[in-house]
């Protein structure tokens, strides 16, 4: 594992359900806009073009709710792992990390801390299956590279 690795990680599976859901509702929203026309069913309104707009608006606002879920990424080098999920982020030193974890029937991995803290990935998912095992692993050796380095690099102490 060299000091310059950079292991970046996204998910696969969700980004194209998402991606592809976004594109359908937008469609279904913008059908049913131009579908809203003339008078409501008792007669007492009528579709305008402002009802037409706002359909596409709330296919727009619907689609970008659908997007967010594509945002999380895991980015890890030598220093530490930076983690962003559906909403919010954080980036922490190695130093922080006690192991990487994936345990069975989990959604996603997780960082396990110092603190007794755990940290989601949503990043690797389960459903990516290899990619998030190749993750995982990935993610892991920079995480013992580390220790390797903290273990040569600390001071003996003489006996007593």
């Amino acid at each position: 594992m060299s000091e310059t690795e950079v292991v970046r990680l996204r998910p696969r599976r969700i980004r194209v359900v998402c991606w592809a859901s976004a594109a359908v509702l937008l469609v279904v929203f913008s059908i049913v806009a131009t579908s809203l026309s003339g008078p409501t069913g008792d007669g007492y309104g009528t579709f305008q073009r402002g009802d037409q707009i706002a359909m596409v608006g709330l296919g727009v606002f619907g689609a970008l709710g659908f997007l967010l879920f594509t945002r999380p990424r895991v980015e890890a080098d030598a220093r530490g792992v930076r983690v962003r999920n559906i909403i919010g982020s954080y980036e922490l030193p190695w130093e922080v990390v006690r192991g990487v974890r994936f345990d069975r029937g989990a959604p996603w991995a997780s960082l396990e801390l110092h603190d007794d803290d755990l940290m989601p990935m949503v990043a690797l998912q389960a459903a990516d299956k290899e990619l998030a095992v190749d993750g995982v692993r990935a993610l892991r050796r920079l995480h013992q590279a580390h220790q390797t380095r903290l273990a040569q690099n600390a001071p003996t102490t003489p006996d007593r």
